[in-house]
């Protein structure tokens, strides 16, 4: 084949799910708010430690904006395979909006408080627990489930463009707007995500029947999600990844300030380093069809390893080099871990699947932040981070199959119905 035929197709490969024209626009929409949403995030953690001047508080405040997410994503996940996943996103973008605007106000009037953060973060987290097993689901429905792989590595990569773009617009509108911009920027931006699901085509959705209301249907979607390795494996090593080593708005502000004793800028420009890793990792990633447990285990080791030597750097140049790593390996964690749930599950439970993914990765951050923040207040923030570290290699020692349990190379497990037919395994 010449090289030209091989590098078109490689092309249409990396991008196979933006040939669909309700992907693109969803993604666009999506793109332009996960910018204001991470201008929004480097916004209230400066605004927390201006506020207190405290690790220990900083790490509150985030769970208090996340525990919504623990609490409330088991009932949201059935109300979003009782309703149009749509409409759903269409309420809760309104209300993240009216959040954001809210505080943007109280700041810009010089009203904010301490208590106004933690109120208006609780609001925040509830609507987030509704909305992000509603968005992780909707992508299935959007592309269908021959691209959901291509599809959930493309607006992951998105996430961190939005990544990179985010801070290094909040860095400029805090030392030249101030920090209530921010969250005015970010309310205006969810207009974008209105704006775009309004504009799908809805007859080339492919949407999963409505699930009508019957008793038991919540333990009937924790049993489901229990009895397939696929699922609760990865939704095991999210949670010890999520509670530990994915609390970056914690210790990455912690880090700039106490460990390198640099300015407001510099905790921007780790978030841009982590996201130019997230970046490139996905470029790479979204030509990768493979996922499974023995592929996101081997990604948590290769994590552990890229968060050790952000714990050790010894310079804030060094710092930005590793962060770029733990982007990388960010990037693959999520990914593969949230493709091989997603093809695991069935479309009549996939809300609900997606709601406990939702807990593992958002709704571990009440319980990660506040202990995260406290260590690296009370010990040293490169503790706080080599305690990520360890949850890595944790979540790997979850992903190791039983000797017992190991398929014959290259042959094919099955799973009884109602679960759907599993990927083959590869050691």
């Amino acid at each position: 084949m010449p090289a030209t035929s091989k590098t078109s197709n490689r092309l249409h490969q990396l991008g196979a799910a933006l040939t669909v024209r309700n992907f693109r626009r969803y993604v666009s929409g999506q793109s332009l708010s996960l910018i204001g949403t991470w201008v929004e995030t480097v916004a209230q953690g400066l605004l927390v430690l201006h506020l207190t001047h405290s690790g220990a508080l900083l790490g509150l405040t985030t769970a208090t904006r996340y525990a919504p997410v623990l609490l409330l994503s088991p009932y949201a996940g059935l109300l979003v395979d009782r309703f149009s996943k749509r409409r759903v996103l269409l309420v809760t973008q309104f209300g993240l909006g009216a959040v954001s605007l809210l505080l943007g106000v109280a700041v810009l009037t010089d009203r904010v408080a301490l208590w106004q953060v933690f109120v208006l973060g609780v609001a925040f987290g509830t609507f987030s627990a509704l909305d992000n097993p509603a968005r992780q689901a909707f992508v299935s429905e959007v592309v269908g489930p021959a691209l959901v792989r291509n599809a959930v590595t493309l607006n992951s990569t998105l996430v961190n463009v939005a990544r990179v773009i985010g801070p290094t617009i909040a860095a400029l509108l805090v030392g030249s707007a101030g920090i209530g911009w921010c969250f005015v920027i970010n309310a205006a931006s969810f207009l974008a995500v209105i704006a775009s699901l309004l504009a799908l085509d809805t007859g080339k959705l492919h949407p999963a029947v409505p699930v009508p209301r019957g008793r038991g249907q919540l333990r009937a979607g924790w049993r489901y999600a229990a009895g397939v390795p696929d699922i609760i494996r990865p939704v095991v090593m999210m949670a010890l990844v999520g509670t530990f080593a994915f609390e970056f708005e914690v210790s990455f502000p912690l880090l700039a300030h106490d460990t390198f004793g640099a300015g407001d800028d510099a905790y921007g420009w780790l978030l841009g380093s982590f996201g130019l890793g997230a970046v490139a990792g996905g470029i790479y990633a979204l030509g990768q069809e493979r996922t499974g447990v023995p592929r996101l285990r081997r990604i948590a080791i290769g994590y552990a390893t890229a968060m050790g030597l952000l714990a050790v750097a010894p310079t804030l140049a060094a710092a930005f080099g590793a962060c770029f790593l733990v982007g990388v390996a960010t990037i693959f964690f999520l990914s593969t871990g949230n493709a091989t749930v997603q093809l695991a599950s069935n479309s009549r439970y996939r809300g609900r699947v997606m709601a406990l993914w939702s807990i593992a990765l958002v709704g571990s951050t009440p319980i990660g932040a506040p202990i995260i923040g406290a260590v690296s207040q009370g010990l040293d923030p490169r503790v706080g981070v080599g305690l990520g570290a360890l949850s890595c290699l944790a979540a790997a020692a979850v992903g190791r199959t039983p000797r017992a349990q190991r398929p014959p190379r290259g042959a094919a497990a099955t799973m009884k119905a109602p679960a759907p037919t599993r990927r083959p395994w590869r050691r």
